[in-house]
C-alpha cells in the first residue's frame, strides 16, 4: 500500500470511529443539556444516570478501538486473551438481544491477531441486527494463530462489500468507512501470510482468519 493509499484508510478508520462515538457522546451533551436547566432532584438524577451511562459507553469503545485500530501502545508483541475479551465483553454489554460464548485456549496472542480477532467481531456484532448468538474461538495451533467468529440470529446483516474486503477483491478507490477495518485486516493478513474467510447463510455469520505468528513468537 503506498503512502496516499495508506492515509486514506487512516482517514477513513477514523471516519468509523467518530461515527461509532457519536452516539454516546451526543447523549453526554444532550445530558449536561438536561441537568443546567433542570431543578426537580428525581429528574437530576436522572440526568447523572443517562450522563454516566454515556460516559461508560464511551470509554468502552475507545478502548476496543484502541486495540482494533491503534499501535494498541503499553502492550508487548503477545498481549492477554483477557484484554481482547474484556473490550468485546464491554461492547456487547449495552446490548441485551445478544448473548457471547466464548473457547479460547491460549493465554496470550500477538497483537495482530488480537486486532484482526477485535475487528471480525465487531463486524459479527454490527450483523446482529435482531440480536442472536455471538460465538468466539481462538486457539494457538500449529505455529498458527486460528480465530473463528459466528454470528447466528433471526436476521443477518452483512454488507458483501465487506465481504469483498476481508478477502482482499475490494478496490482500495471503493473502499468506505464501514469497510475499512475490513480492509485494514485483509492487510495485516497477508502481510503475516495468512488469510480471512467468511460463509454468509439466512442464519448465520461465520468469519474466520488463520494467521502465522510472528518469528521469534513460536514455541
Amino acid at each position: 500500500m503506498n503512502q496516499s493509499s495508506s492515509a486514506d484508510l487512516a482517514a477513513l478508520l477514523c471516519s468509523r470511529l467518530c461515527h461509532d462515538l457519536l452516539s454516546p457522546v451526543g447523549a453526554m451533551s444532550n445530558g449536561l443539556e438536561l441537568l443546567a436547566d433542570e431543578t426537580d432532584p428525581a429528574m437530576r438524577q436522572q440526568c447523572l444516570e443517562l450522563l454516566e451511562q454515556s460516559a461508560k459507553a464511551s470509554t468502552d469503545k475507545l478502548k476496543f478501538f484502541r486495540l482494533a485500530f491503534g499501535a494498541a501502545g503499553g502492550f508487548g508483541e503477545m498481549v492477554e486473551v483477557s484484554e481482547p475479551k474484556a473490550a468485546i465483553e464491554a461492547l456487547v454489554a449495552g446490548n441485551k438481544r445478544v448473548e457471547m460464548s466464548w473457547a479460547m485456549d491460549a493465554v496470550k496472542l500477538p497483537k495482530s491477531a488480537v486486532k484482526v480477532l477485535l475487528n471480525l467481531a465487531h463486524i459479527a456484532l454490527d450483523a446482529l441486527v435482531r440480536g442472536g448468538t455471538l460465538d468466539i474461538g481462538a486457539e494457538l495451533r500449529g505455529g498458527n494463530t486460528e480465530i473463528v467468529v459466528r454470528a447466528s440470529g433471526p436476521k443477518i446483516a452483512f454488507d458483501e462489500t465487506i465481504g469483498q474486503a476481508l478477502e482482499g477483491s475490494l478496490p482500495v478507490g471503493d473502499l468506505s468507512s464501514r469497510t475499512a477495518p475490513a480492509h485494514m485486516i485483509s492487510l495485516l493478513a497477508d502481510k503475516s501470510g495468512g488469510g480471512l474467510q467468511y460463509q454468509l447463510t439466512d442464519d448465520a455469520l461465520v468469519l474466520g482468519a488463520v494467521l502465522p505468528q510472528p518469528e521469534g513468537l513460536i514455541g
